[in-house]
């Protein structure tokens, strides 16, 4: 039998190289179909940039003036975007899903006098399950849950500038949205070190704000920088604290009797005069509000608030203050403030004040009294 000799080369090399070159040339091509579409896109976004606008001004004098419009003075506005901030664990959720509740009922804020009606609230958060935590949590503070909705991000993520946002407080009248956590929300694809990032997505919600009117308030953990103005604790960029109208920031107390205690201060304030600090507890059933305190949010941070439980120097002076200026009878409400506020006084002093002095309130016609108890008038 002849034998019949098999070919020496190998197949298989031949096909591997032969796939490794064709590969390479298809992908040459394809790099080549890519850089020019990149220069397309690139001379299409030049081509945009350079498109004449024409020229549109507005005289000042055409511009109607509007007044904010407030959730929570001074703390939360309609129609702007609030940060509030704090270090894990301290209670941003809780102290949200509390105020959440009272709004929801219709309630007044805490250490505020207006009643409105019931409002509906947008809740997201990627930090807690709704049917296990948020919800009891709210359950526990009070809230009407026929008030309280979330959109749905089962198929997607929600973003800043996802239109379901707009949507839904469109289509549900929400006068409050809270986005929980800021990180989980500003997008994906954004660098939050990123000024130009980070104001491009802040720029999405800043518009439906003002659009709606509807106030959105982003909870945000806080940077590690512990020796610093509480300001620029903010995490990222620090455009991120610029769009902000309005900051707001948890510490925890130096009473370590009390591991439970919060202020709560306001950092940034641009339509206002900064809030008085809220001394304020978390609970089991959210949070329990206990008083307003003068002091700053330096302060706070840095636990240099007065003790508790006794008033201050300037709570004292401002008592002596109005029980001398009520001595010889009822004096119009605004103008005791004037005088109170003229004499270096903060409206947190003054409501102190005229609580421990025990300062009787009453409406005739359109204006308002301050006069003290009979038994509690200085006599000569």
């Amino acid at each position: 039998m002849k034998e019949i000799a098999l070919p020496t080369t190998n197949f298989a090399e031949n096909a591997v190289m032969t796939a490794s070159r064709v590969s390479a040339v298809s992908w040459c091509i394809a790099l080549n179909i890519y850089q020019k579409g990149e220069q397309r896109i690139m001379m299409k976004m030049e081509n945009e940039m350079n498109v004449n606008v024409p020229l549109e001004v507005v005289k000042a004098s055409e511009i109607e003036p509007k007044e904010v419009k407030w959730l929570w003075y001074p703390y939360i506005p309609f129609g702007k975007v609030t940060l509030l901030q704090g270090d894990p664990g301290d209670g941003k959720s809780k102290l949200m899903l509390s105020i959440a509740a009272l709004l929801s009922k219709g309630e007044a804020l805490p250490f505020t006098d207006e009643e409105t009606e019931p409002m509906t609230i947008i809740y997201q958060t990627t930090e807690d399950d709704a049917d296990d935590t948020v919800v009891p949590r709210f359950n526990s503070a009070g809230g009407n849950g026929e008030n309280l909705i979330f959109i749905k991000e089962d198929e997607k993520s929600l973003s800043f500038g996802d239109n379901r946002i707009r949507e839904a407080i469109e289509m549900y009248h929400a006068k409050l949205l809270i986005l929980d956590p800021m990180s989980s929300y500003i997008g994906e694809n954004c660098s939050m070190n990123n000024a130009n990032e980070t104001r491009a997505e802040f720029n999405h919600l800043i518009t439906v704000a003002k659009n709606t009117g509807c106030a959105i308030v982003i909870i945000a953990h806080m940077n590690k920088m512990r020796d610093t103005n509480p300001l620029y604790r903010t995490n990222g960029s620090i455009d991120i604290a610029g769009a902000a109208r309005s900051i707001l920031a948890i510490t925890r107390t130096p009473n370590k009797e009390a591991p439970t205690e919060r202020y709560l201060v306001q950092i940034k304030s641009n339509l206002a005069p900064t809030g008085s600090a809220i001394l304020f507890e978390v609970s089991e059933k959210g949070v329990d509000f206990i008083s307003e305190m003068e002091m700053t949010a330096e302060e706070a941070f840095q636990s240099l608030a007065p003790k508790m439980g006794r008033p201050n120097d300037k709570e004292i002076k401002a008592k002596e203050f109005l029980l001398e200026m009520l001595k010889d009878g009822e004096m119009l409400s605004s103008d005791c403030e004037e005088k109170l506020e003229a004499a270096g006084f903060r409206k947190s002093t003054i409501k102190k004040a005229k609580k421990n002095a025990g300062v009787i309130s009453r409406k005739k016609g359109f204006l308002w009294y301050w006069s003290l108890p009979m038994g509690d008038i200085p006599r000569e």
